[in-house]
């Protein structure tokens, strides 16, 4: 394992035939919303995280427990992935630092080697044609596509056997297209390795957090996961949410240009 990278995981964890699926920031915030989905629906446990010495000083608070920026879960819903036993999920709401991402691409894929794991799924997003996110832009993939109505579903490949899964699964394959940070180190990586790797990316609008997509690309996950029937109504449901409080938000930011003054009821909206 690269030095400076410490993977750990609990020891009763059967990792062996495992399914994982990583998911790391995306545009919309879809990987992190599909990814404490998925921990709410499948009854994932904490048993894990990753740290390196030069990832920012933080962790996340939840429950009033301190929990690492990468954390691992696991869990055994039955999976149609051939030789899968258990899942593990592996997120983080935290954009890596380039200067590290090849370090631990290597180091997880030293570690899924000796834990014996079957295949790996990648979770991701990519912006909406015509538009632009924040600073985080340079990271975001570059997707050329044929813009549908609907929200657009793509996928990559590591080996031939992921194409044909995702043909399978009425997931088009990506073209033409550049992937950057964790996303497309694993899938360049996985392909060098010859590993059966591949990605799901939602098309989603990077300027809030798109529960929408989330919600077409966890519809996509059904054929992968029939042991639970993933209802993606809450996040619809949560996607109206948003979009009434972003409608909130405008319009108080039109009443204060006009020189009106927002209500303590809108303003308290901002913070959730």
């Amino acid at each position: 394992m690269d030095d400076g990278v410490v993977i750990k995981i609990k020891s009763s964890v059967e990792t062996e035939g495992a399914l994982v699926v990583a998911c790391f920031p995306s545009v919309g915030m879809v990987s992190s919303i599909v990814a404490h989905y998925l921990i709410d629906t499948l009854k994932l446990t904490f048993v894990g995280g990753v740290s390196h010495p030069k990832l920012p000083p933080l962790c996340l608070v939840q429950d009033g427990a301190p929990l690492p920026p990468i954390r691992i879960y696991a869990g055994q819903p039955i999976c149609n992935v051939e030789g899968c036993d258990n899942l593990i999920l592996i997120m983080s709401e935290l954009q890596i630092p380039d200067p590290l991402v090849n370090e631990l691409v290597n180091a997880m894929f030293e570690w899924s080697k000796s834990a014996k794991t079957a295949s790996g799924i990648l979770l991701d997003a990519f912006s909406k044609k015509g538009l632009t996110g924040g600073p985080e832009i340079n990271s975001e993939p570059m997707i050329e596509y044929e813009d549908t109505e609907a929200i657009d579903i793509l996928g990559i490949g590591a080996t031939p056997r992921c194409r044909k899964l995702l043909k399978k699964m009425g997931i088009l394959l990506v073209e033409q297209g550049v992937l950057r940070n964790m996303t497309g180190v694993f899938l360049g990586e996985g392909r060098r390795r010859g590993l059966d790797i591949m990605a799901i990316l939602a098309e989603a609008d990077p300027r809030f957090p798109d529960a929408r997509a989330a919600a077409e690309l966890i519809s996509h996950l059904n054929e992968l996961l029939p042991a639970v029937e993933l209802d993606d109504a809450p996040l619809i449901e949560e996607a109206e949410r948003l979009e009434e409080q972003l409608k909130m938000m405008m319009e108080t930011h039109l009443s204060a240009v006009d020189g009106g003054e927002p209500s303590a009821a809108t303003s308290s909206m901002l913070y959730g």
